[in-house]
């Protein structure tokens, strides 16, 4: 065995010890901004759905239901119903790993709808 040889010997033990960690941090930011993504389009998607149904003069209990089964575990729900218009805004938690991280943004959905006339 050449000298140069011995020199190199255990670095890529090296270079992998230097590198895992930095993978494993990368791999949970972009696990995290998934889930944030998936949490802000339920979020939106549980909004509409509780704007359409108020929209349509459905009970303020059975809406607060449906928007909770569709939005994410935990999340806030607020229904507004004016004499011409409803709005629905749902919003939640950002998921625990990146709460351990210090992110505070939370997903959030907000939708209006006009008020059906019921002859």
């Amino acid at each position: 065995m050449t000298k140069a040889r011995r020199n190199e010997a255990g670095m890529v033990t090296a270079e992998i010890a230097v590198a895992l960690p930095a993978l494993v941090l990368v791999l949970t930011l972009a696990l995290g901004a998934v889930a944030v993504v998936t949490d802000h389009l339920r979020c939106v998607d549980a909004a509409r759905v509780g704007a359409r149904l108020l929209a349509r003069g459905e009970d303020a209990g059975r809406v607060r239901g449906e928007v909770a089964r569709q939005a994410p575990d935990g999340a806030d729900i607020g229904l507004d119903v004016g004499p011409e218009s409803v709005t629905v805004e749902v919003s939640a938690q950002p998921p625990p790993l990146l709460r351990a991280l210090g992110v505070s943004a939370r997903p959030r959905g907000v939708a209006h709808a006009a008020r059906e006339l019921v002859p």
